[in-house]
């Protein structure tokens, strides 16, 4: 019989919560990575500008630095929402802590053993 438990309920949430906070953390990261690279890049299309190289390589060499400060504000956005999803996550580990907790400290405590998988609901409803 296949049986979900407190304890697997809450190793699940806090499992979850923690990687998605983890991987906001990463994009964040990857979106300050990806500015930095466009800020390094504005830097380059006005060094050769300085340098008397044809504008529309200057052209591209700027549109290139918009595009991706464009996908680091996206990328941010996108953490922006991983972190929505991570207080979710963590809201719904401690909704079960508080929901659940008590039953699965009760039960851990329980004499009776795990194996009386066949007692009947009526039974219990009559007792």
């Amino acid at each position: 019989m296949s049986e979900l438990t407190y304890a697997q309920v809450a190793k699940q949430t806090a499992a979850l919560a923690r990687d998605i906070n983890r991987s906001a953390e990463r994009i964040r990261g990857y979106a300050k990575a990806i500015r930095d690279e466009a800020l390094d890049t504005v830097r380059v299309a006005e060094a050769i500008g300085q340098m008397n190289v044809d504008k529309l390589t200057i052209g591209e060499t700027r549109d290139l630095a918009r595009r991706m400060d464009a996908v680091a504000v996206a990328a941010v956005e996108y953490a922006a929402a991983g972190d929505a999803t991570a207080r979710a996550a963590t809201a719904a580990h401690e909704q079960n802590k508080t929901s659940h907790s008590g039953i699965g400290e009760a039960a851990a405590r329980s004499s009776v053993g795990r194996e009386i998988y066949d007692v009947k609901s009526g039974w219990l409803a009559q007792e």
